[in-house]
């Protein structure tokens, strides 16, 4: 019989209101036998072979966190590009320096040209927003090179702005750009629906296996280096399964990998239609069939409404942007409905990627019908991003029983320069309003979107608990969550958003032994330095993996 291991430590928050702490845990075969002390499980350990590692002696135990809303092919994608970011970014592997203004990132990016010994190597970076780094278009990027193909990924996935010499080497039809409604070809401006057309030039240097694997296996850091143990792929397959899948099984579905990954796939194809009736629900369904023990598919799909947050392409009811602009959608409006319906009657968790306060109300009117048409109890419905939102949404989603899923740093990043630049004070200050969700009782999870926000579950927390932007000012100090909010929000919270409860998200008997291990208790730190709490590494189902 396999021994019980028991794991002792100074403090266990585990996030079960019958017993919030404890100060062991026993586990065996990866899954929790017993929580509580030493001396409260010593009829388990009378009866059967055990031995206690007091390794965490010292320090804090926590479920493992979650989050629910990740893109490793994404980010393994970005991850291999030239950073080039308006904020410090670090990662496990390198930081990348702020650089703000117009001189200054085309200083960087030429530096960056010039430092290539391959002349034909296309240069791709990320991390471009014109708040701070002014306007580059394809003919700033053909000053800076003529013959280089020079990709600028804007700070969300959602747009490229390409020189010249990178529409050519994508052999792409001038004429086919000219026609299509979200490409822009006199500035080199390729954006949502437009950015799919730029990957399927760019794929095969993309998804080039070198390269693609170097990616993963940056994400994979990434996520330890954060504490995860488990994490939702929201959008599956990013361009091309038939490329993504053998790499994400070679380097995730390995016994060093620390955690596992839920993958919710697209309700449908990037750029693809709805086709015959079920055909969309046949295409997710049979994807069941390539689960392991890392990599599931379970019961979640997911729809889009409107454009990049990052990108200033939401959608927003009036008063709209500042200078007048209009937001775009990612799949139109009829599509969603459409979409929503077939995967609601065969009683799928729905996630909708909202990322203005229109595209929210096109959800929820959707979410409405549907309830309305097939009445459901426990559906779990949730909006994904929850950007821009109005007090009244938030009472609609509670009414409708729908969830929040929410990219809190969204306000740290941007909330300062909307207000100045995008959509002013009130709206900007008011962001992921989560304190007014809170106040609902609405289940809401924090994420990251990564490679939108650092894959940082503490760091998310730092945010929503003090909702500090990037030049420290508060914003909306009504809309903060309490330290116990936005910890359930990476751990409890985030497992209901994902249909895993029962697996995960809290320390109790008959529970995955997934854990995360700090050096300090979060509900005894300062909020304000929240985020520097060391993370000393993880358990995944009962095996230690220190950072």
């Amino acid at each position: 019989m396999t021994e019980i291991i028991v794991y002792t430590a100074r403090k266990i928050r585990t996030m079960n209101p019958s017993m919030p702490e404890a100060t062991a845990v026993a586990v065996r075969d990866g899954m929790i036998v017993e929580t509580g002390t030493v001396e409260t499980m010593q009829p388990w350990l009378e009866a059967h072979p055990h031995r206690i590692d007091d390794r965490f002696s010292d320090h804090v135990i926590m479920p493992g966190f979650i989050d629910p809303h990740l893109h490793p092919s994404l980010a393994a994608v970005l991850l291999p590009c030239h950073f080039i970011t308006a904020l410090e970014w670090k990662l496990p592997d390198r930081v990348s320096p702020p650089v703000q203004g117009h001189n200054a990132y085309l200083d960087r990016l030429t530096e960056i040209e010039q430092s290539l010994d391959d002349p034909g190597e296309p240069l791709v970076t990320w991390g471009f927003h014109k708040i701070w780094h002014g306007d580059v278009n394809r003919q700033t990027l053909n000053g800076v090179s003529k013959t280089r193909p020079i990709f600028v990924w804007q700070r969300s996935f959602h747009e490229i702005i390409a020189n010249d010499a990178a529409i050519d080497w994508m052999k792409l039809n001038r004429d086919d750009l000219e026609r299509h409604p979200q490409i822009e070809l006199a500035t080199g401006r390729f954006f949502e629906t437009g950015l799919s057309v730029a990957l399927e030039g760019m794929k095969d240097y993309l998804y080039a296996p070198a390269r693609f694997r170097d990616g993963l296996e940056q994400v994979k850091r990434v996520v330890h280096f954060g504490g995860h143990t488990t994490i939702g792929d929201m959008a599956v397959p990013l361009v091309d399964l038939d490329r993504e899948w053998p790499l994400l099984l070679d380097v995730i579905e390995r016994d060093d990998t620390p955690f596992r990954v839920q993958m919710i796939p697209r309700a449908i194809a990037r750029g693809g239609s709805m086709g015959r009736e079920n055909e969309q629900l046949d295409r997710v369904r049979g994807l069941t069939a390539l689960n392991t023990h890392r990599l599931q598919f379970q019961n979640g799909v997911k729809l889009f409404t409107d454009g990049g947050f990052y990108a200033e392409l939401m959608q927003l009811q009036e008063p709209g942007f500042i200078d007048g602009h209009h937001g775009e959608w990612l799949t139109p409006p009829e599509m969603v409905e459409g979409l929503a319906r077939e995967f609601w009657n065969a009683g799928y968790r729905i996630h909708v990627h909202c990322t203005g306060d229109l595209g929210v109300e096109l959800a929820l009117e959707i979410l409405e019908k549907l309830q309305f048409e097939r009445p459901r109890f426990n559906h779990r419905f949730t909006i994904e991003h929850f950007g821009v939102s109005t007090p009244e949404q938030v009472r609609r989603i509670a009414d409708l029983g729908a969830f929040v899923s929410a990219n809190i740093y969204y306000l740290h990043e941007l909330g300062d320069a909307y207000w100045k630049h995008s959509i002013g004070f009130e709206r900007a200050s008011q962001m992921a309003r989560l304190g007014t969700v809170a106040r609902h009782g609405i289940p809401t999870a924090l994420h990251s979107d990564f490679i939108m926000a650092p894959a940082q579950p503490l760091n998310s927390a730092w945010v929503a608990v003090n909702r500090i932007s990037e030049s420290g000012a508060v914003l909306a100090p009504e809309e903060r969550l309490t330290i116990d909010q936005a910890m359930r929000a990476i751990t409890t919270d985030a497992a209901y958003i994902l249909g895993m409860e029962h697996e995960i998200g809290s320390i109790r008997a008959g529970k995955k032994a997934d854990f995360t291990v700090l050096e300090a208790d979060p509900y005894e730190t300062k909020p304000e330095v929240l985020r520097d709490i060391p993370i000393w590494g993880t358990v995944f189902e009962g095996r230690p993996a220190p950072l």
